[in-house]
């Protein structure tokens, strides 16, 4: 058991290895640089990641509608930043969303698919509107398009390793909950390192 949760610990951090830069539009188009954006923050990363594999807790039609409502409402707040809607404290409530789902996988406490999928709903307005102050030169839809499947393959990456380890199930509950308390460990350090 052991032994599985340390491979389990090294893959999902693994999985949320930044990437070191952005790329330039101008050079590699808007869907690459958008495709790329998520992947340089490891806020996005741990995000992304976290609400496949908590939405894996659910099994069911929650694997598909949990990421559907973070990459549906991300988009909105996307929209909302390029029509110039203000948006306060849109830094604080990206590294809180870490935390608070961190939280919430290491607790593993009941909830039902609408209450998760309005959760990370409301957490993913911010990240999309954090996506939509940093578009740059890119044109918007392409942009758009490329952070909108990259969130995609992170929420997929997280349902994986979810029922990676769902045969085993007191070992799944160990590792939901140990990556929890890690990505909730991780957002506190991002939070206060900057």
């Amino acid at each position: 058991m052991l032994n599985r949760l340390a491979f389990a610990a090294a893959a999902f951090f693994a999985a949320t290895a930044p990437a070191f830069a952005h790329l330039d539009p101008a050079a590699h188009g808007s869907f690459m640089a958008g495709f790329s954006h998520p992947l340089f923050g490891l806020d996005h990363i741990l995000v992304m990641v976290a609400v496949g594999l908590w939405a894996a807790t659910l099994g069911g039609r929650a694997m598909g509608l949990v990421p559907a409502a973070f990459v549906g409402t991300m988009i909105l707040g996307f929209a909302a930043a390029l029509f110039g809607a203000p948006l306060p404290f849109v830094e604080p409530v990206i590294l809180a969303s870490i935390v608070f789902i961190g939280i919430m996988m290491a607790l593993a406490l009941p909830l039902p698919a609408a209450g998760m999928m309005g959760i990370v709903a409301f957490f993913a307005f911010f990240h999309g509107h954090a996506h939509g102050g940093e578009l740059g030169a890119a044109g918007a839809a392409r942009f758009a398009v490329g952070f909108a499947v990259t969130t995609a393959l992170l929420h997929a990456a997280g349902i994986a390793l979810g029922l990676a380890f769902g045969r085993w199930q007191k070992e799944n509950e160990a590792f939901t909950r140990t990556a929890g308390a890690a990505t909730a460990l991780a957002g506190l350090w991002l939070a206060f390192a900057g």
